[in-house]
This record gives structure tokens, C-alpha cells and sequence, in this order.
């Protein structure tokens, strides 16, 4: 081949390597550019604007912004009941399989109703469990409704200023009036078992069964708590 016909390739490629040698260079003194104003503290910022340099690029040191600290503070913030409060949930959701959406809604109607009518929040959500596994609109062939089983036709009185029978499917009124029975119940006899035995319809059973299975059960939720108030502390 000529070698006169590869001088307009040779040409092209000479200028092609001085254009990428004069950008590398360009791009050499930007990039210092860009250095000593993010060294400068003073108008640094509307230097940085006129370089249209978005403002989380501003400091490459500052790393607050980008670093989320939101669950450790949340973590640091909950209180000693709201710890024991979300352990019992958690066992809960997890041993039943509800949930846990639902039942920290129980577990907290539970403490807000022990706490009215001075019954242990354990006692009521153990009863819970033994009487409908946490299920808010669980009815037995009985009558009775919700997640504590409550019977309406021996509680209408109570009933009445929730709006009737029907608002036992509510787990608020539900809750509100089953702690409200067995608070009624434990004034009556005195103790615990013989109070469950009549709350669940087996005052004459001698073997106290479901009395036995609530106490087992608030013993269980009860060690959760007692752990987390360790926890806590």
C-alpha cells in the first residue's frame, strides 16, 4: 500500500489524541477547582451552585444526613411497659400464629383494662388465649363471642352502654367487659382459680381444668414480662 494514503488517518488520529489530552486536562482543572472551594467555608455554597454541584455532594466528610439513626433512638425512647409490652406481643403472635399487628392492639387494651379495673393484664390475656386463641370474632355454639367468650345473655346490663350484643365483636368492648366479669368474679370468691372455674362455666368441674390451663398460660406470659423488666432495668 501508498504510504501516502495513510497520512489523512495518521492526521485524524493525531487530532483526536490532542482533543482527548486537552478534555483530560479540562477535567484535571475542575476536579482542583472543585477541591479548593469545598476547602473554602465561606461562599462555598453559592460557588457550589453556580458549579450546579447537587448539595448532597457538598461535603464528601459529612456523613449525618446519610446515616439513620431513627430505630436506635426509637429503641432508646420505649419505655420499660412498652418493652414488656411488644415481648408479650411478639410470643404471642408467634405461639398463635396472629398477627402481630393485631395482637399488640389486644396486648394494649389488655394492660388499659387491667389497669381500670385492677385485674393483672396477664391474667386477661391468658384467658384470652385459653377462650378463643385470639380470635376477635371467634362464637361458640353456646353464644358466646369474642375474644373472651363472653356470654350476652348473662351480661346484657353490662352491655347496654356499648350498644347490645353485637358490639361484643368489637375487641375493645370485648376486652372492657370479660375483665370487668372476672374482676367481678375474683371480688366474689376471694381467689383465682375458683373466679376462672365460674368465668369459664366450670364452677362444679373439681379438677379446675381451665382454670389450670389460663394459670399455666398466665404463668408463661408472666416470665416474658418479669425477662423484659430485667432487660429494662
Amino acid at each position: 500500500m501508498n504510504p501516502t494514503s495513510k497520512s489523512p488517518r495518521l492526521a485524524g488520529l493525531a487530532v483526536a489524541l490532542r482533543a482527548y489530552g486537552l478534555a483530560k486536562a479540562l477535567f484535571a482543572l475542575v476536579g482542583l477547582a472543585a477541591v479548593a472551594v469545598l476547602a473554602i467555608p465561606g461562599p462555598r455554597d453559592s460557588i457550589l451552585r453556580h458549579l450546579h454541584v447537587p448539595a448532597r455532594f457538598a461535603d464528601p466528610l459529612d456523613v449525618t444526613s446519610t446515616v439513620a439513626a431513627g430505630p436506635i433512638q426509637a429503641s432508646e425512647r420505649e419505655s420499660a411497659q412498652e418493652r414488656e409490652q411488644r415481648a408479650v406481643t411478639e410470643s404471642i403472635a408467634k405461639r398463635y400464629r396472629v398477627a402481630e399487628e393485631a395482637v399488640a392492639g389486644f396486648v394494649s387494651l389488655a394492660y388499659r383494662a387491667g389497669h381500670q379495673f385492677a385485674v393483672d393484664p396477664m391474667l386477661v390475656l391468658a384467658v384470652m388465649a385459653v377462650e378463643s386463641r385470639y380470635n376477635p370474632v371467634a362464637e361458640s355454639v353456646l353464644g358466646a363471642k369474642g375474644l373472651m367468650q363472653v356470654m350476652p345473655k348473662f351480661h346484657l346490663e353490662k352491655l347496654m352502654e356499648h350498644g347490645g350484643e353485637h358490639a361484643l365483636l368489637d375487641p375493645e368492648v370485648n376486652i372492657y367487659v370479660g375483665t370487668q366479669i372476672l374482676r367481678e368474679y375474683l371480688r366474689r370468691f376471694g381467689e383465682v382459680e375458683t373466679a376462672l372455674q365460674m368465668y369459664g362455666g366450670a364452677f362444679d368441674e373439681p379438677s379446675s381444668q381451665y382454670a389450670g390451663k389460663v394459670l399455666a398460660e398466665r404463668a408463661r406470659l408472666e416470665s416474658l414480662r418479669q425477662k423484659a423488666k430485667r432487660q429494662s432495668a
